[in-house]
């Protein structure tokens, strides 16, 4: 079977580790890059087709998905682009700074019956995964805590616009908040948020916050605790069985250097992507692996979006917290 031909949108910090796992992988080939920087582009001339703008890129010939590495607000236009044209897309977090964004792009892909995939690259870790197969069977969880702590300024070179909460969506909440909610989501399926505490600039950026969760059902709880500002980075997250055991899971760990880990979890990506497009199901989507029955978060064509929706809902949930004055037990 030939190799699928990958347009890139978007040549910012993250597309580097999307365009080395497409390197790496031979089920994909590179056919096009866009970006609005001539900068950005430059590298590419003579390799691949390099646009300057993401509409000229979905009419290259021969296009079979793209990837949508745009600043967070510029992600909900790009992405209906895409489906409009039958593109298959793999999209960074968050699906779009706006719920109504969000629910409107779901409702395209599946009308369209065309991919709409989130890159939650957190899931594909590699101690992640060894967390989730040391779950005894039949084991239940009855807490989970999930710590995503950096100081952000050293992981967004030259993208500036996370900074700006107009095109970020807020802060930490709106743009880590959803690989850790995915991540909850991973192991204890359907939650919702209880209580949120957020810590802002003076620019209205939230730099920490803290977010409690509850299960749909069976009555786990979950603390999402984010942090911009953090002298270092710390990435894991923490699963208290029901029995008293505790399961550890240090993201970082085995990967060595700034944003290591980052490599390997993004061919995981790619990997669960090429699945959707064949109409298989993501070994890593399946929600709920320890708590009984889950949702069985759906990643085939047309369908692939809800993950990025749920993640977006609790990211909204937590600010309406946030107003509402419901803070959580150890507020920062």
């Amino acid at each position: 079977m030939r190799a699928r031909r990958i347009g890139v949108v978007g040549l910012g910090a993250i597309s580097r580790f999307h365009l080395a796992a497409i390197d790496r992988l031979p089920g994909w080939e590179l056919a096009a890059v866009c970006d609005v920087r001539e900068a950005a582009r430059a590298p590419f001339r003579g390799r691949v087709a390099a646009y300057a703008g993401h509409r000229a890129l979905l009419a290259h010939p021969g296009l079979d998905a793209v990837v949508v590495t745009v600043p967070n607000d510029l992600h909900a236009a790009v992405c209906r682009d895409a489906l409009l044209a039958g593109v298959p897309v793999c999209v960074e977090k968050p699906l779009a700074v706006d719920l109504a964004g969000a629910r409107a792009l779901d409702r395209l892909a599946r009308d369209r019956a065309t991919a709409l995939f989130t890159a939650f690259h957190r899931r594909y870790n590699t101690r992640v995964r060894a967390l989730r197969d040391r779950l005894p069977a039949g084991a239940r969880i009855a807490a989970v805590r999930v710590r995503y702590l950096e100081r952000i300024e050293e992981h967004i070179g030259a993208d500036t616009w996370y900074l700006d909460p107009r095109r970020c969506g807020g802060g930490c909440v709106a743009d880590n908040g959803p690989n850790a909610f995915d991540l909850v989501r991973h192991f204890l399926g359907d939650v919702e948020a209880t209580a949120a505490s957020v810590v802002r600039d003076a620019r209205g950026t939230d730099r920490q916050a803290v977010v409690d969760l509850r299960a749909t059902a069976g009555g786990a709880t979950a603390r999402v605790e984010l942090d911009w500002s953090y002298p270092g980075e710390r990435k894991d997250l923490r699963l208290l069985l029901t029995d008293g055991t505790v399961l550890e899971a240090d993201l970082l760990a085995g990967h060595p250097g700034f944003k290591a880990s980052l490599w390997h979890e993004y061919v995981g990506v790619l990997d669960a992507f090429a699945a959707a497009l064949d109409g298989g199901a993501d070994a890593d989507a399946d929600v709920g692996v320890g708590t009984g029955p889950g949702t069985g978060a759906d990643t085939r064509a047309g369908a692939g979006a809800a993950d990025g929706l749920a993640a977006l809902e609790l990211v909204r949930a937590a600010y309406a917290l946030e107003r509402s004055g419901a803070v959580t037990g150890e507020a920062r």
